[in-house]
């Protein structure tokens, strides 16, 4: 009964005029974000998490939250109309969607993708208030040596699943966790790895890493290797859905909820995977098979979409209870809690409820706020492709120097911003993924000390990790993580020689 007393002056809070403009301020930028290929969530929340200085927590929270929401609705009007992705989750949305697009049905897929977006985002909603109360109480009885596992689990999950080997993904994740001890030690108050310069001391902010491995990046990377692209647009047509459409819809949006929302709370590298399963799923289900691949199928287009957006709901499970980010953008939602000296993890339900709870029910809220915005303004939205690359990223460029600069006003935070945009971009080129960058980044000085917490209380003794059940259980999952794959690799090239 707590939960949804608490739920009541969740919706009290988020109910206000201010928290209802920013949520729709957010839903509204998140969508047109969305529609941009190329730009995605993390991107925007990165550039805009300066706003931490000025606005209060439970504001900038939910503005950032209608950000996220808001990418995943809009992704997927470019995969419909234009075969584009607009973020990675949308991939799959564009293999069944632009068939239908081009077959005269992009009306019908862009209203199965927003509808089944709300159910979808309604659902994992409910099942994020029902649970992360039950994960934040079992969470409070964890001890160092629990949590300094876990992290390892988030390592390694997030940089076997991202990119495309486990080795970049590793180097990758290294990379972050090296920048993370740049700085004053947590415990001991030493200064190491500034290399004598004094600006490192505070150590390197998240945010600037962030602004420069993705929107700098992104921007140098297109201007670099994309030439000019020219585009074609397919005629919308009305967005309505016939009887038999609605009938194949939405049992494809509740077996798309339900494989999303457990991929979302564990760190298997975002919406991505559960996407392309019930993409599998469908296809394999459809008595339509015929049209996958053809014409397109309306449930190949349903369940992905609702999949995604009930991943996109499900990282914040984790992500409030536990203090653990399972995608990018949760990563920079983790340190725009940092901004203001909240620590995410199964305190936060006692320390800051007020806040915690008007998220979630801004949830709610946005989820009604999409649906509008997404169906009678899916025209609107179109017309955002029409801006010129060079005008669109030379804007990126400018907020973002006037995002890092205003954090500090230091010189030396732009110089540092645009070295690290030049290391995304070799990043990208060679295919290192950088979410395990800002994921070690966050992540890391965080368990370096819950890992010097549990020696001290094995008094130095390495064998505290496998002397408590659940600290032993989670190791063995790491190496499961690591191994499995290799050997599943080695069995089938073995049979293949046979």
């Amino acid at each position: 009964m707590d939960v949804w007393t608490n739920l009541l002056q969740g919706f009290a809070t988020a109910g206000t005029p201010i928290n209802l403009l920013w949520a729709f301020v957010g839903c509204a930028i998140g969508t047109g974000i969305g529609v941009l290929p190329g730009l995605g969530p993390a991107v925007t929340v990165a550039m805009l998490l300066p706003i931490t200085a000025q606005v209060e927590p439970t504001a900038s929270m939910i503005f950032f939250a209608g950000i996220y929401y808001g990418a995943m609705y809009g992704g997927s009007t470019t995969s419909i109309l234009l075969n584009t992705p607009g973020e990675t989750g949308t991939m799959v949305t564009a293999l069944e969607g632009f068939k239908m697009a081009k077959s005269g049905r992009a009306g019908a897929a862009l209203a199965t993708s927003a509808i089944g977006s709300f159910v979808a985002g309604t659902i994992a909603t409910v099942l994020v208030t029902v649970f992360a109360p039950v994960v934040a109480e079992f969470a409070v009885k964890l001890g160092p040596p629990e949590y300094f596992c876990l992290m390892l689990l988030a390592f390694t999950t997030v940089s076997a699943v991202l990119g495309q080997s486990t080795l970049r993904g590793l180097t990758a994740l290294f990379i972050g966790l090296a920048i993370g001890l740049v700085g004053l030690d947590q415990i001991t108050a030493q200064v190491r790895y500034t290399g004598g310069i004094p600006e490192f001391m505070d150590g390197i902010e998240v945010v600037l890493v962030a602004v420069g491995l993705f929107a700098v990046g992104e921007c140098m990377y297109t201007a670099l290797y994309e030439g000019r692209v020219t585009q074609q647009l397919n005629r919308m047509g009305s967005v309505h859905m016939t009887r038999s459409e609605w009938r194949r819809s939405w049992p494809a949006w509740l077996r798309g909820t339900f494989i999303g929302f457990p991929f979302g709370t564990i760190p298997a590298g975002g919406a991505e995977i559960p996407t392309f399963l019930s993409y599998g799923v469908e296809r394999k289900l459809s008595p339509y098979r015929s049209e996958f691949g053809t014409t397109g199928a309306i449930e190949g287009v349903a369940g992905p979409e609702a999949a995604n957006n009930a991943a996109v709901t499900a990282t914040l499970v984790p992500l409030l209870t536990l203090g653990i980010p399972t995608s990018v953008t949760a990563a920079i939602l983790l340190s725009a809690l940092q901004n203001y000296g909240i620590n995410a993890g199964p305190q936060l339900f006692q320390t800051s409820s007020t806040l915690v709870w008007a998220l979630i029910a801004s949830l709610y809220i946005g989820n009604v706020m999409l649906l509008v915005l997404n169906l009678p303004l899916v025209g609107l939205w179109v017309k955002l492709l029409k801006i010129p690359r060079p005008q669109l990223y030379a804007g990126i460029l400018i907020f973002a120097t006037i995002g890092v600069y205003g954090m500090r006003q230091s010189a030396f935070d732009l110089f540092l911003m645009g070295g690290i945009g030049l290391v995304g971009v070799v990043m990208r080129r060679f295919d290192f993924p950088t979410a395990p960058v800002i994921v070690g980044m966050i992540l890391g000085p965080m368990a370096e000390a819950q890992m010097r917490n549990a020696l001290s209380i094995g008094e130095g003794h390495w064998s505290v990790f496998i002397e408590r059940p659940m600290s032993a259980t989670l190791l063995a999952v790491v190496v499961a993580v690591l191994v499995l794959p290799r050997v599943a690799a080695v069995m089938q090239r073995r049979r293949q020689q046979r």
